[in-house]
């Protein structure tokens, strides 16, 4: 039997040592890697089908990172007790797989490629979607699979004003961004990130500082597969049909069209059309072109069209590269005409509509009690969230019918960004203990919707009176890049970013930036483009930002009278038994009686939210009421509820929902500063007394006092206490006669 061949190779990433193994696992996958990162372990496969998709004008790529929850010692919640539909964690790493890698597959490749990363062990302080990406890259690179790679990916943090690479757990929370730089040797593929509020220039050098560190990874994965040559685990790469078109054809149709299209184009551009009548008029003349060759070349019909988009795209980048002209008429550095609505919703808690041409948001903030925060039932380290934005794009938003079904990658991708750029403005628990769900319906597509529900998320939260740390707004930015020439757009529309090179979003407050996210289409951009990308954007968001607070300028001082007002107070732990009640039996009455909802955590704190104050109010009473704890010396006004011969029963806290309240006893002799022969003669059964607590007896009852809170008679003289082994009072000290006065 032939004897197995394992490569194992470690590199150093973050003070830790990240190690690439093939040969062991996965044999018959076009290319397989077991990445180890710490205690992490992911393995990746990459696999291509061996014949192209006939049919298909895209390259089909699909990215899937698999989380199993025996990975952090867990068993899946729910009845099936198996792993079921993705986590939104899953969703958005698989993208970061996806973004980075697709532009660099040869263009026209048909063949159907998949990556899968299956998370088999984690360790929270090494992440597992850096060691998928890695793995992703080197799996593509030792496979058949044609790929210009190979790729490096790192997270890149920020603490104490330093920048930390990968960083652990309990860096990580004390970081001030989640940057994610991915790229290949000579520059960066894929930018995303969260902060809190960082300069521009702190985030260039961040991502710069990131792709050094990703250099380093490429050089690692190269080696990695020289030598995994060397051992026959590597395979050469296939040379695939690649989707062309003739050169004769080309050339014959591309010399009329371009002129044709070239006038179209001028005139959308003069008469600064609307998208529909743009889109109209550009379909009509390539409609036209089509009719007119295929009568020449009846059989290239697909041809033809893919011809005419690419002379379509052509010219547009020329008006742009050259001409400084974009088609709907704007400069390079211009924002579309903005329009801010807010309160558009009469009963929701906080709404905000906002328009950038024809981009148009709606977006609608909700609070609810902490108890209806997020479970998230995955790997991570957070086991809940009660921050939630979520994003919607149905068909009628672009004049389309398509069926609508559940959330796509896309929908999560942009929801999760926009939630993103939001919460580090968003207040603490401590502060607003509310949990917050925003929603964002997409009215009108025109490019960039994501940063429009940011805008409109914000407004939502500002309308809701939710008292956020600052304004934020966001833009997309656009690249047209050729050889050395290059330009910049600020709020790209659609067309622009289909047509585009780049498309780089960034959200911030006036202060810094929040996030960003940067996808491109070509191999790579340097730092110079970066730079000036950040620097439009910057312009871009400081316009859109005054724009919005020319309408709402800061959170609203109340809340909507129909969100839920939330009371917190704190009982003592041991308290909580007396609250909640034999299986829940009292706090089901507390939220029938008063139609509040009650959140109690483990360390006393208590969350009441109801729309209604007064029910809110009730709630809080009883809740104090059950759990307040007597103290020797506080002064109760309370009812005689029983008389006996030696005294009376006061109850000093009255019954809550039909359970008993507190009462003590006044002894007789605690009843009035002279002699009580009778109980009767001071107190009946339903006084109204005050009372103070002088104690407890040996069985843990409460021991009260009425003659310490009521004057003393005038000329009352008060009894001095018996002696002990006489039983004698003393005599008053001007009766008794001094030592110092006997007789000799």
């Amino acid at each position: 039997m032939q004897q197995q061949k394992i490569l194992i190779k470690e590199l150093e990433i973050g003070g830790r040592m990240m190690q690439l193994e093939t040969g062991r696992v996965a044999k018959q996958a076009g290319g397989a890697v077991l990445v180890r990162y710490g205690d992490t372990v992911v393995l990746v496969n990459a696999t291509m089908a061996q014949k192209a998709r006939e049919g298909l004008d895209f390259f089909p790529l699909t990215c899937d990172y698999e989380e199993r929850l025996y990975a952090v010692g867990k068993i899946p919640g729910g009845f099936i007790k198996r792993e079921g539909r993705p986590s939104e964690k899953a969703i958005l790493t698989s993208r970061l797989i996806d973004r980075p890698i697709r532009p660099l597959f040869p263009k026209g490749m048909r063949n159907e490629v998949q990556v899968i990363a299956l998370v088999m062990s984690v360790d929270q302080d090494n992440p597992p979607e850096m060691a998928a990406m890695v793995g992703a890259s080197a799996a593509l690179h030792i496979s058949n699979i044609p790929f210009n790679g190979p790729i490096g990916a790192v997270i890149v943090g920020r603490v104490d004003d330093k920048f930390v690479i990968n960083p652990d757990v309990k860096n990580a929370e004390k970081s001030e961004m989640h940057l994610v730089v991915a790229g290949t040797r000579d520059a960066v593929m894929m930018v995303e990130a969260g902060a809190r509020e960082i300069p521009e220039e702190i985030m260039l050098d961040a991502i710069m500082f990131g792709h050094e560190q990703v250099q380093k990874i490429v050089e690692f994965i190269e080696d990695f597969r020289r030598e995994a040559l060397e051992l026959g685990l590597a395979k050469e790469k296939y040379v695939p049909a690649l989707a062309e078109i003739e050169e004769d054809l080309e050339a014959a149709i591309t010399t009329r069209a371009m002129e044709e299209i070239k006038n179209a184009v001028q005139v959308c551009i003069a008469k600064q059309l609307s998208k529909k009548d743009r889109e109209a008029m550009l379909d009509q003349v390539k409609e036209n072109l089509l009719l007119e060759f295929a009568e020449t070349y009846p059989e290239q019909e697909q041809s033809i069209i893919n011809i005419l988009e690419s002379v379509e795209k052509k010219v547009v980048r020329r008006f742009i590269l050259f001409d400084r002209v974009r088609i709907d008429g704007r400069a390079l550095n211009e924002v579309r005409p903005i329009s801010v609505e807010v309160g558009v919703l009469p009963r929701t808690h906080g709404s905000g509509l906002f328009t950038r041409g024809q981009t148009q948001v709606l977006s609608v903030a909700t609070l609810g009690a902490i108890s209806e925060e997020q479970i998230l039932d995955g790997l991570g380290v957070e086991e809940t969230k009660r921050f939630m934005h979520h994003y919607n794009f149905p068909p009628f938003s672009t004049g389309e019918t398509k069926p609508m079904r559940s959330p796509g990658r896309r929908e999560i991708g942009h929801g999760a960004l926009a939630e993103r750029a939001l919460e580090p403005v968003i207040p603490p628990e401590e502060k607003f203990p509310y949990t917050i769900r925003l929603v964002s319906e997409v009215m009108e597509s025109n490019g960039s919707t994501s940063m429009g529900s940011v805008c409109a998320s914000c407004l939502a939260l500002m309308d809701c009176g939710v008292p956020i740390k600052a304004p934020v707004a966001g833009v997309a930015m656009g690249l047209i890049k050729e050889e050395n020439e290059f330009a910049i757009l600020t709020d790209i529309q659609g067309l622009e970013d289909h047509l585009g090179d780049m498309d780089f979003k960034v959200a911030g407050t006036a202060k810094g930036v929040t996030a960003l996210q940067m996808d491109i289409k070509i191999a790579g951009i340097d730092r110079d483009i970066l730079q000036q990308a950040l620097r439009q954007a910057t312009e871009g968001r400081m316009h859109i930002l005054a724009e919005m607070t020319k309408v709402l300028a800061q959170p609203r001082e109340e809340l909507s009278p129909y969100a839920p007002r939330i009371i917190h107070t704190v009982i003592d732990p041991d308290k909580i038994r007396d609250v909640i009640g034999p299986g829940g039996k009292i706090i089901k009455k507390i939220i029938e009686e008063t139609g509040v909802d009650i959140d109690i955590e483990d360390d006393g704190r208590v969350f009441i939210a109801a729309v209604n104050p007064d029910a809110g109010k009730k709630a809080l009473s009883i809740i104090q009421t059950l759990t307040k704890e007597v103290q020797s010396g506080e002064i109760y006004r309370g009812k005689v509820v029983r008389i006996t011969d030696f005294g009376c029963f006061v109850e000093i806290v009255p019954g809550v929902l039909g359970l008993p309240g507190k009462d003590g006893l006044v002894h007789i002799s605690q009843l009035a500063h002279e002699r009580v022969d009778k109980v009767e003669d001071v107190v009946k059964e339903g006084d109204i007394i005050e009372v103070r607590v002088i104690g407890y007896d040996n069985q843990g009852r409460l021991k009260l006092s009425r003659k310490d809170v009521i004057p003393v008679p005038e000329g009352f003289e008060k009894e001095k206490p018996r002696d002990r082994d006489t039983g004698r009072r003393p005599r008053n000290s001007n009766n008794r006669r001094s030592n110092n006065n006997k007789p000799s």
